[in-house]
């Protein structure tokens, strides 16, 4: 299933295979609604793509300014990539019950959310919601914020690619020879002494190819980079 949730969202070409794409990931979760926000930084005039099945009457009536400012979700996402579990009681401890109350016929009574804060000013920001408690095991929750963390790896690079505005994309970067080598080999799982092994190098020059490559691709992880360089075809 995992496997299967990666390719489905990176093999988008569109706004809808996209959305369609991270609904059904959401509802096979066992979530009935889903939010995905791409986000690149401009200043004033930043660029924000939404995709979701949020009820109509609910966006129209509630994602307004005030309501974005005293959103305890939406403040832990603008300053945290730690993912937050929430319930009506994260809305009361932060002076926003009203909120709560507001969103619940709808069908938000609980959920998870997430941020990817990107270089460049780019941020991605996932969050699924049901009308039923989190699961009570600690080992399912677990397992699924696990899974949502890697789709949001994978659907942030989607997102960029089939929603972002072709004027706010990044050029493709430069990469040199031993730095795709480098990549390829981590995508085939190797540690970087196992890469510097391979490639007659240290363990630390191979980090610091990974590392530089990391930065070009314009991601904060290796597996990010990875995934992006695929999708760039640089490497396959």
């Amino acid at each position: 299933m995992l496997q299967s949730d990666f390719h489905s969202v990176l093999a988008a070409n569109d706004r809808e295979s996209f959305r369609a794409s991270v609904v059904k990931v959401a509802e096979r979760l066992g979530f009935s609604t889903v939010s995905a926000v791409a986000v690149v930084d401009k200043g004033k005039d930043s660029e924000f793509v939404h995709v979701s099945n949020v009820p109509a009457a609910y966006a129209a009536t509630h994602t307004n300014a005030d309501h974005s400012r005293r959103d305890p979700i939406l403040r832990h996402l603008k300053s945290h990539s730690v993912p937050i579990l929430w319930n009506q009681q994260t809305f009361v401890r932060s002076g926003a019950a009203d909120l709560w109350e507001e969103q619940a016929p709808y069908g938000f009574h609980t959920g998870i959310a997430m941020a990817l804060h990107l270089p460049d000013g780019n941020h991605f920001l996932l969050g699924v919601d049901r009308d039923q408690p989190l699961p009570a095991d600690a080992d399912e929750l677990t397992r699924i914020v696990a899974h949502l963390q890697l789709f949001a790896v994978h659907a942030q690079d989607a997102a960029f690619r089939v929603l972002v505005s072709a004027d706010s994309r990044p050029e493709t970067p430069n990469l040199t020879p031993r730095e795709l080598e480098v990549l390829r080999w981590t995508m085939e799982g190797k540690t970087a002494w196992e890469v510097g092994t391979i490639l007659g190098i240290s363990e630390r020059t191979a980090v610091m190819h990974l590392s530089n490559a990391t930065r070009k691709l314009g991601c904060t992880t290796k597996h990010q980079a990875v995934v992006k360089a695929l999708r760039l075809g640089l490497i396959d």
